[in-house]
């Protein structure tokens, strides 16, 4: 085998899970600026994409900490 043990690939799923958020929520993120100032939205409507956007970067930030400290406590 090639010597990971099972919780060392959970991490990775969980660290993959992460980067497909933060790049997933820059995208929609970057979009619905975009559209928003096409079509005229009020600041307030766009600024819902802000607070979402900020709490997908809140949830990445916490689960990046706990891959951390899982992998420091595994190899200490």
């Amino acid at each position: 085998m090639s010597g990971r043990s099972e919780r060392d690939l959970a991490l990775a799923r969980q660290a993959r899970m992460v980067a497909l958020v933060i790049a997933g929520t820059m995208l929609v993120w970057m979009t619905a600026q975009w559209v928003g100032g096409q079509l005229g939205w009020q600041a307030r409507f766009v600024f819902l994409f802000d607070l979402a956007a900020l709490a997908a970067f809140v949830w990445a930030f916490v689960v990046t900490y706990q891959i951390w400290r899982k992998r420091r406590d595994n190899q200490g």
